[in-house]
C-alpha cells in the first residue's frame, strides 16, 4: 500500500469510525398505538430455505394466521414449503420466485400484514426497508445489517413508515437467558460490573461444501456465508451473544453501547482445514483468507459496565456462547456446557453452586407457561418464542420486544469491529441510533 493509499484508507476508517455518528435528520420517532386484534392476520415469507421453513411451520400451526405468499429462487425450498403448507392445514400459497427482486412484486399484495425475511445477509436490509415502505410488519434474521449505513437505514425506514423490524434472535429466548434476566432484574448479582458472550460455533463444515466447494455452484450456506470469511475481519455475526447481554443492561432503554475495541487473530484455520480435506496443493488454500480466526471486541458502555464479545467459526472446537455475569454480589457462567453461580453469603465461600437450582426459582413466566408447548420447535425450543414475538407484534399492533434500535445497535458490532481491527484496536463509537431516546426509553417485558 503507497502512503498515498494509506493515508486514504486511515481517513476513510476513521471517518467510519466516527463521522457515522451524525445520524441524519429525520423527525421524531414514530409509536405504533397498541390496538386489539382483528380477525386473521396475514404472513408472507422472503426466503424459504432451511431457517426460513422453521418459522414457516411455525407459523402455519398457529392459529389466526393465513400464508398466502412465499418467495425464493429456489425451486426445491418452495416445493418444501407447499408441502409444510399442505401438511399444516393451510393451501397453497402464490410463489414469487422470477429473479432476486421477485420479493418487490409480492409486496405490492394488499393482504399481507407482516413478511419474515430469512436470506442470505447481504440481503437483509434491502428486503427490510421495501417490506417497511409497502406498509408491512417486518422480521429480519440475523444479523440483520452489515454496515453503518444498513443500519441507519433501518432506523429511518421504520421512522418514516411508523412499521415495526424485529430482529430474530431466538437466543435471546433460551431458558437460561431469560432466567438469567430475570436475576438480573431483581439484582441478585448486585450492581452489574462486566459480562462475556459470544458465538464459537465450528462452521468449516457449514462454509464447504464436501467437495470444498463454496460460492456459486454449492449448496445450503456454503454459497453466500463463506464470502464473508474471505472479504472480511469483523466479528461478522455479533447477535446470538449481546442481544441476550443487551437485554440485561438495558440497552437503547436507560443505557447504550458508547464504543468498542477489536482485535483480530491471525487467519489460518480455513486454510489448515482446506489442506486436511482437500491436500497441500489445493487452489482454496491459497486464497488470502481474512477473517482472523479468533476477533475479540471489547464494549464500553455509558453506564460503565464492559462486554467482551468473541467470535470463534474457523477452527475445531464445541459449539459455546461464552455467557457470563459478574456483579458486586456474585457472577454466574451460563453456557449450555458449563453452568455453575457464585454468589457472596448464599454459597460456600470461594466455591461455585450448580445453576439447576437457581434456574428452577427464576424461571420466566414464559417457559412456566409454554414451556411443553415450544419443546421440539427448533434450537431447543426458543425458535418457537422468537416467531410467536413476531406474530403477536403483528396481531396486536405493537412494536416487538426486539425493536428496530436493537437491530440496528446489535448488528453495528460487525462494521465497527471491522474499523477498529483495521487501525489497529482503535476504539470506535457506536451511533445513537435512538437519536438521544434512549436516555428515557423504559425497559420492556417479554410479552407472555
Amino acid at each position: 500500500m503507497t502512503t498515498t493509499n494509506r493515508r486514504n484508507f486511515i481517513k476513510a476508517a476513521t471517518a467510519a469510525g466516527a463521522g457515522i455518528l451524525i445520524a441524519p435528520q429525520l423527525s421524531k420517532a414514530v409509536v405504533v398505538e397498541p390496538k386489539q386484534p382483528k380477525g386473521e392476520i396475514n404472513i408472507a415469507f422472503i426466503g424459504v430455505g432451511d431457517r426460513g421453513r422453521g418459522h414457516l411451520i411455525r407459523t402455519a400451526r398457529t392459529s389466526g394466521v393465513k400464508i398466502t405468499a412465499i418467495c425464493d429462487v429456489d425451486p426445491l425450498a418452495i416445493e418444501m414449503a407447499q408441502v409444510i403448507l399442505k401438511e399444516n392445514g393451510h393451501p397453497e400459497a402464490e410463489v414469487y420466485s422470477n429473479g432476486d427482486f421477485a420479493f418487490k412484486e409480492m409486496l405490492k399484495r394488499n393482504e399481507i400484514n407482516g413478511v419474515i425475511i430469512s436470506t442470505p445477509w447481504l440481503w437483509h436490509v434491502r428486503m427490510a426497508v421495501a417490506t417497511m415502505k409497502a406498509g408491512k410488519y417486518a422480521a429480519v434474521e440475523v444479523s440483520a445489517a452489515n454496515t453503518i449505513e444498513e443500519c441507519w437505514d433501518l432506523v429511518n425506514t421504520s421512522e418514516e413508515t411508523g412499521m415495526p423490524c424485529m430482529i430474530l434472535e431466538n437466543v435471546c429466548y433460551r431458558r437460561d437467558v431469560l432466567a438469567v434476566l430475570n436475576m438480573v432484574k431483581q439484582s441478585i448479582f448486585g450492581e452489574i460490573v462486566h459480562a462475556t458472550c459470544g458465538y464459537r460455533h465450528d462452521l468449516r463444515a457449514v462454509k464447504f461444501n464436501k467437495d470444498l466447494k463454496f460460492g456459486d455452484g454449492a449448496t445450503g450456506e456454503a454459497r453466500w456465508r463463506t464470502q464473508h470469511s474471505l472479504k472480511n475481519n469483523a466479528d461478522v455475526y455479533p447477535t446470538h451473544g449481546i442481544g441476550p447481554i443487551a437485554k440485561m443492561l438495558d440497552i437503547n432503554r436507560g443505557n447504550r453501547f458508547l464504543y468498542l475495541s477489536a482485535t483480530a487473530s491471525k487467519a489460518v484455520g480455513l486454510k489448515h482445514y482446506i489442506e486436511q480435506q482437500g491436500g497441500e496443493n489445493h487452489p482454496l488454500a491459497k486464497l488470502p483468507w481474512k477473517l482472523g480466526d479468533i476477533v475479540t471486541s471489547t464494549i464500553k458502555t455509558t453506564n460503565g459496565e464492559t462486554i467482551i464479545v468473541t467470535h470463534d467459526c474457523n477452527l475445531p472446537r464445541p459449539y459455546s456462547l461464552d455467557f457470563s455475569v459478574q456483579g458486586t454480589d456474585g457472577l454466574i457462567d451460563f453456557d449450555l456446557s458449563n453452568q455453575r453461580i457464585y454468589i457472596e453469603g448464599q454459597s460456600k465461600a470461594h466455591t461455585w453452586d450448580e445453576f439447576k437450582a437457581w434456574q428452577d426459582k427464576y424461571d420466566h413466566p414464559l417457559w412456566k407457561k409454554y414451556g411443553n408447548e415450544a419443546e421440539g420447535a427448533g434450537h431447543g425450543g426458543i425458535d418457537f418464542f422468537v416467531t410467536r414475538e413476531f406474530i403477536n407484534s403483528v396481531k396486536e399492533q405493537r412494536q416487538p420486544v426486539m425493536d428496530v434500535y436493537d437491530a440496528a445497535v446489535w448488528s453495528s458490532i460487525t462494521p465497527l469491529s471491522e474499523a477498529s481491527i483495521a487501525l489497529g484496536g482503535t476504539p470506535q463509537y457506536f451511533p445513537d441510533f435512538t437519536r438521544g431516546t434512549w436516555i428515557s426509553r423504559k425497559p420492556v417485558d417479554y410479552e407472555v
